[in-house]
């Protein structure tokens, strides 16, 4: 994995749109989280949820000074993406919600707020807060697309976000909150050569015909997006190859939280944990630790350092300082690899706290992850280039 892509071949990615059943389960643990930091940025949340037809099941732990609804907060989340008013066995106003929310574990929550440096003696501020579990985190970053994203993955989240706009604001208005886009992008040498093919299944009301929804689709959909990533020519369009999407959702299929990782990251471009995000606190490093080896990656190549970068990042579960680090290039960094990794440890520390006060994470921002990926989109701080330009500074030097 991650190899150059050597003679010509094709890469697919794909994304979902944010009524996809696993997707509703990450907005609803991923809105928990957002109405518990509103009034506790202190708290240690670990949220699950299952949605199946005619029920949703809220499950994991809490440790907070709030009081929160989580059911109203799960009804608002479902109503949010669409599902009210058309699916009897799924609907936000009536459908059955049982809140299993407990406690966390006494031992994880000691270990994590007293970090193994600070129990030994260390007096350091940022050595205080522990790892809230054990894993590796990867981030990536390259430069096929302006957002520093493999193309693939971009590609196939602005249409899953096109998708849900059209439906949202009425220009289509037959369709339904369920959906999935994949995208196959032609290679040469490593490099991006064009768009080559596109697949959309999308849920739709009951009466509309094959034709009108490929026409509509290619018009509305496809036709914005490719446009704004300059894509053209002979582009192979599917729709809903099945032939029919009518039953979606949870009423069709259960989701689960977290079950959509490689969705939410780099589409398999790049390597994975195994973590999810949704529903997590950023003690939990799964999710601030992802997050912080995008930021590295991203800034890596932002600064012209690298034409890709990997990051990877372990931890102990209790211990404030990584377990290793461990920065990648390809083949394509500009200057010596040991270099360039004595720059990453330099200008980004990896302990969480550090983590979480560099990138202002305890807020709530989290809900807006849940769909369309956690990377590759402005508006989130890990996505932030500012580090760029002192890192290039730096790189001069040396």
């Amino acid at each position: 994995m991650n190899a150059p892509i050597s003679h010509r071949s094709h890469f697919s990615s794909e994304s979902v749109t944010e009524g996809h059943p696993d997707k509703i389960c990450d907005a609803v643990s991923d809105g928990i989280l957002d109405a518990v930091l509103e009034q506790d940025p202190m708290a240690r949340v670990a949220c699950e949820t299952l949605v199946t037809k005619g029920r949703v099941v809220i499950a994991g732990e809490v440790n907070a000074d709030a009081d929160i609804d989580p059911e109203a907060v799960a009804r608002q989340v479902i109503a949010d993406i669409g599902y009210i008013g058309f699916d009897a066995d799924f609907d936000a106003e009536t459908v059955m919600i049982e809140n299993l929310l407990h406690s966390q574990s006494p031992d994880i929550a000691g270990g994590v707020t007293q970090s193994l440096e600070a129990r030994t003696g260390s007096t350091d501020e940022l050595d205080e807060l522990g790892a809230g579990d054990q894993g590796i985190m990867f981030g990536y970053a390259c430069d096929e697309t302006p957002d520093l994203m493999p193309l693939p993955i971009q590609l196939a989240h602005r249409l899953a976000e096109q998708l849900a706009m059209v439906r949202k604001n009425g220009v289509v208005d037959y369709l339904r909150p369920d959906g999935k886009t994949q995208v196959s992008v032609a290679y040469q040498d490593g490099l991006p050569l064009h768009l080559n093919s596109i697949l959309i299944s999308t849920h739709h009301a009951d009466g509309v015909e094959s034709a009108q929804i490929e026409s509509d689709l290619e018009k509305l959909v496809v036709g914005p997006v490719t446009e704004r990533y300059h894509e053209s020519g002979d582009i192979d369009v599917l729709v809903n190859p099945s032939g029919r999407f009518v039953v979606g959702g949870p009423t069709a299929d259960t989701g689960l939280t977290g079950r959509k990782i490689i969705v939410d990251t780099y589409g398999g471009y790049a390597r994975h944990g195994g973590g999810a995000f949704s529903g997590k606190d950023v003690t939990k490093v799964d999710r601030s630790a992802a997050y912080a080896a995008r930021h590295a990656a991203k800034n890596v190549v932002a600064a012209g350092l690298a034409s890709r970068c990997e990051v990877q990042v372990a931890y102990a579960i209790g211990r404030a300082e990584p377990f290793s680090v461990l920065v990648e290039a390809f083949g394509t960094a500009q200057i010596e690899p040991f270099k360039l990794s004595t720059l990453v440890w330099e200008f980004f520390d990896f302990r969480p706290q550090a983590i979480i006060d560099r990138l202002d994470l305890r807020r709530p921002i989290y809900r807006p992850t849940a769909a369309y990926g956690h990377f590759g989109r402005p508006q989130f701080p890990w996505e932030s280039t500012a580090v760029a330009g002192d890192l290039a500074t730096a790189a001069a030097a040396l």
